[in-house]
């Protein structure tokens, strides 16, 4: 039985709700019966990490938050935004307030840290390289093109599954025991990226081949294919302060948050073949 009794009518708010976690977490608490509000631009109260004036409407008569920071906590000023959110959601009465955070970041910590000051009961889901970002991101189009260039060669990485990450903050948001917890999440094993892209292939009975180069390459090519100039300025944080080995090792957060295994990425990639994302 949640923590929430049946009585309760008051939303969580979900900030990021349509996103790779925030979609899951919210159809796992449809599932429990809890009342859900999504927090986006296109929502109604709207949110908007940019528009601070956006916030109180969507916090105003919520029970509980699950918050994911747009466009990443690795960005300067993401840590005062969630600080802020994080006191405001206290004075409108919000029980429970948990934070999705990033490995290896240190304004990630910050954030994390800002949301511990805030004086609400809080859950920190410190989280991995999500495997989703190979079927749900940009390493989608390359995969189905049969070509995967990316500036990772020897690091490696246990990508964490989005399921268990959904699973652990639908548990801290309905459930007793996860207040004051950081749980950092990983998958059971380290792999390298090209490794992480055999197994795509062989899931999905196709030929893919993986391209390492430089970041300079890497961000150099973004640019000439159009991304927007903020977009690539965030890839190229991720790619040279996350991605060069500090978060090589696995640890034991989703055992401790959810008394099981984290997912394999070998299921991930047969699950997600099935549907037939990559083609």
């Amino acid at each position: 039985m949640s923590g929430i009794s049946a009585n309760e009518q008051a939303p969580v708010l979900l900030i990021g709700g349509l996103g790779k976690t925030g979609s899951r977490v919210a159809e796992r608490l449809k599932a429990r019966n809890v009342s859900v509000r999504l927090g986006s631009r296109s929502a109604r109260p709207a949110f908007d990490w940019l528009d601070r004036s956006t916030w109180a409407p969507a916090l105003e008569g919520a029970d509980a938050a699950y918050v994911t920071y747009y466009p990443d906590l690795a960005v300067p000023g993401a840590a005062d935004a969630v600080g802020a959110l994080a006191k405001l959601a206290v004075e409108h009465g919000l029980r429970k307030l948990v934070l999705l955070s990033g490995r290896g970041e240190r304004e990630a910590q910050e954030a994390e840290a800002a949301l511990a000051r805030s004086g609400g009961d809080w859950t920190v889901v410190r989280a991995a390289w999500f495997a989703q970002n190979f079927s749900e991101n940009f390493f989608v189009e390359g995969i189905a093109s049969g070509e995967v260039i990316f500036p990772a060669d020897e690091v490696r990485e246990p990508f964490v599954d989005a399921e268990d990450i959904a699973d652990i903050a639908a548990a801290a948001l309905t459930e007793p025991g996860h207040e004051g917890r950081i749980y950092e999440v990983t998958g059971p094993r380290l792999m390298r990226f090209d490794e992480a892209i055999a197994e795509i292939a062989e899931a999905a009975g196709r030929k893919v081949r993986y391209v390492p180069v430089s970041v300079d390459e890497y961000l150099a090519g973004l640019r000439q294919a159009g991304l927007p100039e903020d977009l690539v300025g965030l890839l190229g944080i991720l790619t040279r302060e996350v991605l060069d080995g500090r978060n090589s090792y696995i640890t034991e957060g989703v055992q401790q948050a959810l008394g099981r295994p984290p997912r394999d990425f070998r299921d991930y990639a047969a699950r997600t073949a099935a549907s037939g994302v990559w083609g």
